[in-house]
């Protein structure tokens, strides 16, 4: 093993000789002598400490055994240690290469990004073990991590832009295509589909509009949505879209895509927010059968609540324990212009109702402290609080109309209240109120999905500055996301399974303890794990179907590598 940089060939007289093999000349270096009585003389002991530069001859290429013998040289190496630090972090990096090569999303980039895929495979693993995206901060990850790059290079940040900037649409098309099309279309499954927004913090991005952010501040966004397997647990592929575009308005894109991916067999599981009659008239034609949610205040809904209130509440034939819910079942037309009858599932939480109440109360009390305060004022009350209360003026429709006092809607909010811990999943497909519910529930999967998303993939905002850099971003995350879901499945599994639910069986958790298994580079240049693995890192590698004989292999493979690389 040589090193990469090239040092003056030591002047000590009489210890240092060459050795020319296979058209090289070797630098080598006499530690010693031992005497043969028999032949009466000595013979030299030596050793190769370098081999000699084909363009200057004063020059060598030294070995660690010149750092053995040599120890008062000050090596360039040692000047700038920035190169690659003396303690690399395995774990979570091992985990992410074993699930990259069972997805075989090694051979996919490959195919799609050529001689960088292994930079895109580094962001990803990147943004899941730091939860940042920033690209400017990742050679301060490659300095103390392993690699996919060729010989694990570590990249600076001006490259890292660079690359994303080349990132094609075509890419990422080619990527999503291959992908969708390992699945297997034969079997029935359920999507669950959801969308959430982000904001750009830089540059003049098109797809980032003023529209509707969830969380109410007003700021240029993006959509982004992800179609959710339910059955196999893992994401199909993505969409981005304007700002200004609402998720009702964008869902009979999403089935066309759908569709043209080969999911045909499929049905979809839906959050209210997409429920239109023309949406699901759009699934009827398609032959997309469908789990979708309504609000309980919706008249239709309403109506059946009030109709079947009382019929199944606390019915334990009806109880779903898993969920401390109780529903049941009614079949009937969702419009009258519909030639199908739909199953409405009515369901009913004693805690929801508690929580439900908690809330309106508390609405109603800050709505009746803020009308106090518009007493005697020129004011007319806002049509919001006109649900609730019925406002009485001091010379109304008058020049000197005055606010004076309210009168509650007693009988409105009473039928709110008899509505509390009340909700209903309608469904296309004939099921029990139970397999409807779990249905529903599933979309918890792709909830956590955009929540590690946005928290524990740092991707809340992107920094980027032009359309491109956001698309490949967007790329990145997908595959980071894929990544991060199977770590979050497989230890969910295990604590199932195990019934272990000790507090380093998430990801972020699991994560933390699996960055203490270390390699530290040694006297010799080699990297060697620091220690053998704990008993809570071999209960996290477990989830994996990994041991601690995986890890001593792969670091093996990590030192091959690194002493490759110099």
């Amino acid at each position: 093993m040589y090193f990469d940089f090239l040092i003056e060939i030591p002047k000590d007289t009489g210890k240092i000789s060459l050795n020319r093999r296979d058209g090289t000349s070797y630098v080598e270096y006499t530690y010693g002598r031992t005497y043969i009585p028999e032949k009466k003389y000595n013979v030299p002991k030596r050793t190769t400490i370098g081999k000699r530069s084909d363009t200057d001859s004063n020059y060598m290429y030294p070995n660690p055994n010149f750092i053995k013998y040599f120890p008062e040289v000050e090596l360039p190496e040692m000047k700038d240690r920035a190169l690659r630090s003396s303690c690399l972090r395995i774990g979570t990096y091992t985990v992410i290469k074993k699930i990259i090569e069972e997805y075989h999303l090694d051979d996919m980039m490959k195919r799609m990004i050529g001689r960088d895929s292994g930079l895109f495979l580094d962001l990803a693993a990147y943004s899941i073990i730091t939860e940042n995206n920033a690209g400017q901060y990742y050679p301060d990850y490659g300095f103390n991590h392993p690699l996919f790059t060729n010989q694990m290079r570590i990249y600076s940040d001006s490259k890292i832009s660079d690359f994303i900037t080349n990132i094609t649409c075509d890419q990422s098309i080619g990527f999503l295509n291959e992908w969708n099309a390992s699945r297997n279309h034969r079997e029935k499954i359920y999507i669950s589909y959801d969308s959430t927004n982000k904001s750009c913090q830089a540059g003049d991005i098109e797809i980032a509009e003023f529209g509707h952010p969830k969380d109410g501040k007003d700021y240029p966004i993006f959509n982004y949505s992800i179609a959710y397997d339910h059955d196999n647990r893992e994401p199909l592929f993505y969409e981005e879209y304007p700002g200004s575009i609402i998720d009702m308005s964008q869902l009979q894109i999403m089935l066309e895509k759908a569709k043209s991916y080969g999911y045909k067999n499929a049905g979809f599981i839906l959050d209210r927010g997409y429920f239109s009659k023309g949406n699901l008239r759009f699934m009827d034609k398609n032959g997309y059968d469908f789990v979708i949610m309504m609000k309980g205040m919706k008249s239709l809904v309403k109506e059946l609540i009030l109709k079947n209130r009382g019929t199944f509440e606390d019915d334990q034939h009806h109880n779903i324990r898993q969920y401390k819910t109780y529903g049941t079942t009614i079949k009937r037309k969702l419009f009258e212009s519909d030639e199908k009858e739909r199953y409405f599932h009515l369901y009913y939480s004693s805690m929801k109702h508690a929580s439900e109440q908690e809330l309106l109360e508390a609405k109603l009390d800050r709505m009746r402290k803020n009308l106090r305060k518009l007493y005697k004022k020129p004011v007319v009350m806002d049509k919001s609080y006109e649900h609730y209360f019925t406002p009485i003026y001091y010379h109304e429709g008058k020049e000197d109309q005055l606010f004076e006092l309210v009168q509650e809607k007693a009988d409105v909010i009473q039928q709110e209240i008899r509505l509390c811990g009340y909700f209903c999943i309608i469904t296309s497909k004939k099921m029990s109120a139970k397999d409807a519910l779990e249905l529903y529930k599933s979309r918890d999967a792709s909830e956590k999905l955009f929540k590690g998303d946005k928290s524990y993939l740092g991707n809340k905002a992107l920094r980027v500055q032009s359309d491109e850099s956001a698309e490949a971003k967007i790329f990145i995350e997908f595959v980071a996301l894929v990544i991060r879901n199977k770590m979050y499945t497989s230890l969910k599994d295990t604590v199932i399974e195990s019934d272990n639910k000790a507090n380093y069986m998430n990801v972020p958790a699991a994560i933390r303890e699996l960055e203490k298994i270390e390699m530290i580079r040694q006297t010799d240049g080699e990297y060697r794990l620091d220690h053998a693995v704990t008993a809570t890192q071999k209960a996290i590698l477990k989830a994996f179907k990994m041991d601690a004989g995986y890890i001593q292999r792969e670091a093996g493979k990590i030192r091959t590598e690194l002493r490759e690389e110099i």
